[in-house]
């Protein structure tokens, strides 16, 4: 786990400027690669950090901290999006030391469904898809197998996820009309696609798959950045952490739709405090921050605050990664 999440960060700061350049949906500002590597880079630095400590055998354990990590410091649509994939995959692997195709295909189904279920109106032709056919290739798989645990069965099944992870992105640009006008493939799929190969090249101990991108319309280095010949959104993107009980994160939920979009919302964490509470992750695109903030903190009282403009590069350190995608 620790090596995919390394190779993860490695290989999204080398893509981040092609993935940024062709980021243009659900808004078209250019930050996807950013928000990907920002939010893996939190997860991996999550496990390194403890690295004079005794090893964690428990692989669900191990990822469950790098989720958790990477929920707390979540980018965007796409990074919160794919911290909630983290923390719930995380879940069938606990107790286990090592991934076989069959708990494999537990996680990936496991993470698909509760990354669907934390947005509120989940759009096909996302990131979202690639997940559910990653998770259902590596499940047919398994079926074929028997539940065979050994590594020759991993292999396929990761290879299995990999290769339906690519047909899904290839498929996106038919999805969504701003992709098929634009005439490119979803920027977050193609995120989500690298990080399925960087954990098939982590588990199995072989090279990272360079010619998975090679024809993805919009993904060649010397294509344009499609998203800057767009209109700029207007409007800001508000993200917290807070804790509620189930009956508050669902009026939360219900009011944040009323007045924005791109409403995501997932569980931080497995317990609830001694009051009922849950810790929450909050994602939401509003026309102006007011009254999102207003809603927020009628609720509870909420932590780590983020306010961003759309037409803008949500991070404002820029020099995190450089034109290149390199970090620097």
């Amino acid at each position: 786990m620790k090596r995919w999440l390394g190779k993860a960060e490695t290989a999204l700061g080398n893509h981040s400027d092609r993935l940024n350049a062709i980021n243009i949906f659900p808004v078209a500002d250019g930050d996807t690669g950013t928000n990907l590597y920002l939010t893996v880079r939190a997860a991996a630095r999550a496990l390194t950090a403890d690295a004079d400590q005794p090893a964690q055998m428990d692989v669900g354990v191990v990822l469950a901290a790098a989720g958790q990590a990477a929920m707390e410091e979540a980018r965007g649509n796409s990074g919160t999006l794919f911290s909630v994939f983290l923390c719930a995959a995380a879940e069938p692997l606990a107790g286990h030391t090592r991934l076989t195709s069959t708990l494999l295909a537990a996680a990936l189904h496991r993470a698909q469904i509760r990354a669907w279920s934390a947005l509120s109106d989940p759009v096909p032709g996302t990131m979202l898809s690639v997940m559910e056919a990653a998770a259902r290739s590596a499940a047919a798989v398994d079926a074929a197998h028997n539940g065979d645990d050994s590594n020759h069965a991993l292999g396929l099944a990761l290879d299995a996820a990999v290769e339906g992870a690519l047909a899904a992105v290839i498929h996106t640009e038919d999805q969504l009309d701003a992709l098929t006008t634009a005439r490119v493939v979803d920027a977050g799929g193609v995120g989500m696609l690298l990080i399925l190969d960087c954990l098939r090249s982590a588990v199995m101990g072989q090279e990272l798959q360079s010619e998975l991108v090679d024809g993805l319309h919009g993904y060649d280095v010397s294509d344009p950045h499609i998203h800057a010949s767009l209109p700029d959104d207007d409007g800001v993107e508000v993200m917290c952490t807070i804790s509620l009980s189930p009956l508050n994160a669902a009026t939360l939920r219900q009011r944040l739709d009323e007045i924005g979009e791109s409403v995501i919302m997932s569980q931080v964490g497995a317990g609830a405090d001694p009051d009922g509470n849950y810790r929450w992750r909050v994602h939401v695109h509003v026309p102006e921050p007011d009254q999102a903030v207003s809603i927020i903190e009628s609720l509870g009282s909420p932590s780590q605050i983020s306010i961003s403009d759309l037409a803008l590069p949500r991070d404002p350190a820029a020099d995190a990664v450089n034109s290149s995608g390199h970090e620097r």
